[in-house]
């Protein structure tokens, strides 16, 4: 029963060899073929038999991968018309880049016969700006659409000028929503045409406002949060709102511009450690500026120093001074934004728990690895003898006394490194918490493998 379960780790397994993932393959385990379909390698073999298989679901897996060859991908459109719409979809992973399809590809799936298929193709992350700009003079307002929120900066000015003056109201907003912060006039229409819906506290937010309009929302009071946050709604106005009841309202006011520290700390503004703000975007806007970053990585107010240290242009001194900042958020947004944040903030906010953000943390270039064999020998913590394995002057000895230790999570990591001794590798195949992770591991011989398989009763 538990080489069963161990199984699964062998999809993961670098150094599987094609026979061993046809067999898992065979088995037609969704897990199973999900996990093949994340694989960075993929051989040929098994890229074959996953296109060709009869189980749509195995050629959804396949369409899905963002870690396969992209002419791979594409070659599902050479199949049943129905993996279209799944080739067009394509994957979504989280902060990972994902290669476009061949151009041949989206030729085909622009012009398919189903509306669906076209639609999730322009529609799709991955579509590459050259294969959208072109369909912003489409006759189809979706391609256009498409093109409009997608490309707009890669567009020549004479076709941003059409799309402003579109016959399709909808690609006319979306043109709209690219110059409102520059120009009045949109941002009064677009208050208008947005009445109601949740776009308009987007225009409200990041349109330039003249002061009738400017007026005239305050006066509705719908809006006033987003509405304080606007750097053109003016200054006096805003000001109007500083003692609003609305701790929001208030808070916005407090994180204009153009106030002076005295001016933020007269009002009365709150930030909680767990409390999520968004990055303020006038500050966003001048990331160039050195001396505006220093200000706001220097300033009383949490919003500034949490905006500021979401800028990969923050000068090192001020990444020192806000790696140590009293407030939780601002050290996660620095660890999380800015490319020097130093390795000891990344591995003090690892041990102290901050598991939701583990792979973020960890695969950044400057975690620390030399040392941590010695420095967490001995720790209490198994969040902390987790790291030993990234160390590289951890010994073969010191790994496996890690797969003997009493936490699962320590057994693991011990259990994919590739110095953990053969004999206690396949020992723990059979241990039921970490049998699938030793099964990952490159080092597992191949006739341990193919024994594995013979266990479970996976057909050769």
């Amino acid at each position: 029963m538990t080489a069963r379960y161990a199984i699964d780790g062998l999809a993961d397994n670098p150094a599987a060899p094609p026979g061993v993932l046809l067999r898992l393959l065979a088995i037609e385990d969704r897990w199973i073929v999900q996990r093949l379909s994340w694989r960075t390698t993929l051989p040929t073999e098994v890229a074959e038999a996953m296109l060709a298989h009869p189980d749509r679901r195995v050629r959804t897996a396949l369409a899905k991968s963002w870690t396969v060859d992209p002419e791979v991908r594409a070659g599902l459109l050479h199949g049943p018309a129905s993996d279209a719409l799944a080739v067009a979809i394509g994957p979504h992973p989280y902060r990972i880049k994902v290669e476009p399809l061949p151009d041949w590809a989206y030729e085909r799936l622009l012009n398919h016969e189903r509306g669906m298929v076209r639609y999730e193709t322009v529609n799709a992350s991955t579509v590459p700006p050259h294969v959208l700009v072109p369909l912003a003079v489409h006759d189809d307002p979706l391609f256009r659409l498409a093109a409009c929120r997608r490309v707009w900066h890669e567009l020549t000015e004479d076709v941003r000028v059409l799309l402003l003056e579109d016959v399709d109201p909808a690609v006319r907003t979306a043109a709209s929503l690219h110059v409102m912060h520059e120009d009045e006039e949109r941002t009064a229409e677009l208050v208008e045409a947005l009445a109601g819906e949740w776009r308009l506290g987007d225009v409200v937010e990041w349109g330039r406002l003249g002061r009738p309009l400017a007026e005239r929302l305050a006066a509705k009071g719908t809006w006033l949060e987003r509405l304080a946050r606007n750097p053109t709604f003016p200054a006096d106005l805003a000001m109007g709102l500083a003692c609003h009841e609305d701790p929001a309202v208030r808070l916005a006011v407090s994180s204009r511009p153009e106030l002076s520290e005295e001016q933020r700390a007269a009002i009365d503004w709150q930030v909680g450690p767990e409390d999520r703000l968004g990055l303020l975007r006038w500050v966003w806007d001048a990331r160039g500026d050195t001396e505006l970053l220093r200000r706001c990585a220097t300033s009383a107010h949490t919003w500034l120093r949490r905006s500021a240290a979401m800028c990969a242009e923050l000068p090192d001194d001020c990444v020192d001074l806000l790696a140590g900042d009293p407030d939780f958020g601002v050290r996660l947004l620095l660890a999380e934004n800015h490319p020097s944040a130093p390795a000891e903030l990344l591995l003090d906010l690892y041990l102290h728990g901050l598991h939701r953000a583990v792979a973020m943390l960890t695969s950044k270039p400057q975690f620390p690895t030399h040392g941590l064999a010695v420095r967490f020998a001995d720790a209490a913590a198994p969040e902390a003898r987790t790291l030993i394995v990234r160390d590289p002057g951890a010994t073969p000895e010191i790994v496996e006394r890690l797969s003997r230790d009493p936490e699962a999570r320590v057994r693991k990591a011990a259990a994919r490194d590739p110095r953990l001794p053969v004999p206690r590798l396949v020992e723990l195949l059979d241990d039921p918490d970490v049998g699938a992770a030793a099964a990952s591991n490159p080092a597992l011989p191949v006739t341990e493998m193919t024994s594995l398989l013979d266990r479970a009763g996976i057909p050769g």
